[in-house]
């Protein structure tokens, strides 16, 4: 298997050396040269697997199809440590259960830090372990997080041989817990920078810190971001795991909402479909930050500014430039790889968005991926809340309810609906109060989180004090 960038670079790189990269040299983003095909008996098969092996065997079907340059056995193991009861408290891993009737939930935030985050990024840690070690190699890690991305990376790179994380976050944009989870860890591998502004500022640090080719190199810059493709594959797998749970047989279709601000978990929805899995319908759901729904709707693609970026009561959300975004245009306009980079290099930096509703070809094509998508706002979303805690005795995060709300706008009869659960309710506490006049319930090793001390710098939105902080650790 190889990889190209969706800028059209040259080179074609195997699984391991994107692993460690991130973006490509040209400043796209890598995807597979194709992707592989699962015909039913396959998919009969894999259903098998997951029935009567688990999660962790189903992940290793359908990762090494992709990554062929770590022995099976290796893989096989990698897979097995990462996905365990031990860790996700759940032999399923990822549970769905029914919401009502023709709605489910898949459970995705069993894991340490309580976010779907943690499904790829435990997986990734023991990567980035194993293939350090195989190289001899160190690692600097630089994110970005609006929230669980961070404390999903720190918690599975902590006490990592040969890693440093060095994760940026909007200054008092978290909530308090979210804050308290990442700030809160002594590891000497992890730096929090807290950037003076939105999570865009912070990702285009990232982005900037990425595309200095020289700085990388010397220092050896990965990151962990969804636009490290190794993150999505891992996403993919619970898309199979969530379909065998919600079917009885291979012949049916589910559809699938998923609460979205960057695109890198529906995007991983994207690749399960094109890989052949009966997907219906993929239901982007965004908050007032509602840049990908007016793509959807519209066909124009309008990034805000910062100052147009709205502070809302679902904030891992707040995002109005959807970094993983890239992948799916680059599907969308048939992999024009020109294209693709006018369209984000030169014409997203001139006029700050793009057009494509005035070419019939690409709208068709959003028919054909299964796209649809809605938005929710603040008193909408207190609304689901309530809903599904007087009607079912459930307890949704704010994140969640948005996927809901939409889910129910965009359902088929007959067609199963499985919303992508992102976290568990205590991440975001006051807003769980302020819906339902009561604290959420919080696992018992996060009793007092908020109230140890903290390590945390915080810095300007800017590119060049990022660099010297990462130089000066890196020493």
């Amino acid at each position: 298997m190889r990889y190209l960038s969706t800028r059209g670079h040259p080179e074609r790189r195997r699984f391991c050396e994107i692993l460690l990269e991130g973006l490509a040299p040209d400043g796209g983003l890598y995807l597979p040269e194709s992707y592989p095909q699962v015909d039913a008996g396959t998919l009969a098969r894999w259903r098998g697997v997951y029935q009567q092996q688990g999660y962790a065997h189903l992940a290793f079907e359908i990762l090494s199809l992709y990554i062929d340059d770590i022995p099976a056995d290796d893989l096989r193991g990698l897979c097995v440590r990462t996905y365990t009861e031990a860790v996700f408290g759940t032999p399923a891993i990822v549970p769905v259960r029914e919401l009502e009737p023709g709605l489910l939930i898949e459970a995705l935030s069993n894991g340490p830090t309580l976010a779907f985050k943690d499904m790829a990024m435990q997986l990734l840690g023991h990567l980035f372990e194993y293939e350090l070690k195989r190289r001899g190699e160190e690692l600097n890690i630089l994110g970005a997080t609006s929230g669980d991305t961070g404390s999903a990376a720190e918690y599975a790179m902590r006490g990592k041989r040969g890693v440093r994380v060095f994760m940026t976050s909007p200054d008092g944009r978290m909530s308090p817990f979210q804050q308290a989870q990442m700030f809160s860890l002594q590891d000497a591998n992890i730096h929090n920078l807290a950037i003076q502004g939105v999570f865009d500022d912070c990702q285009d640090i990232v982005k900037a810190v990425s595309n200095d080719l020289a700085f990388k190199r010397r220092y050896r810059i990965g990151t962990v971001n969804s636009i490290n493709w190794a993150r999505l594959l891992a996403q993919v797998v619970y898309y199979f795991a969530g379909y065998f749970q919600a079917t009885q047989s291979d012949t049916q279709r589910v559809s699938f909402a998923v609460p979205s601000g960057n695109f890198g978990n529906v995007c991983a929805g994207h690749v399960a479909r094109m890989m052949g899995l009966p997907v219906e319908r993929l239901v982007v759901a965004t908050n007032e930050n509602d840049v990908l729904d007016e793509f959807f709707r519209t066909g124009v693609y309008r990034v805000r500014g910062s100052a147009d970026t709205h502070e809302t009561s679902s904030p891992s959300m707040d995002i109005s430039k959807a970094s993983n975004f890239e992948r799916f245009v680059f599907d969308l306009v048939g992999r024009d790889a020109a294209l693709t980079a006018e369209l984000f290099g030169p014409r997203l930096s001139r006029d700050g968005m793009f057009d494509l509703s005035g070419d019939a070809r690409f709208l068709q094509q959003f028919a054909r991926y299964g796209f649809v998508s809605g938005r929710s706002t603040h008193a909408q979303r207190l609304q689901t809340i309530r809903e599904a805690f007087e009607r079912q005795g459930e307890m949704i995060d704010p994140h969640t309810a948005d996927g809901v709300k939409v889910a129910r706008e965009q359902s088929q009869a007959g067609v199963p609906m499985i919303v992508l659960e992102t976290a568990l309710p205590i991440k975001f506490a006051s807003t769980l109060v302020e819906a339902l006049g009561r604290e959420p319930n919080r696992p018992a090793r996060f009793n007092g989180i908020e109230q140890l001390p903290r390590r945390v710098l915080v810095l300007p939105a800017d590119v060049q004090r990022v660099k010297s902080f990462i130089v000066e650790h890196c020493a």
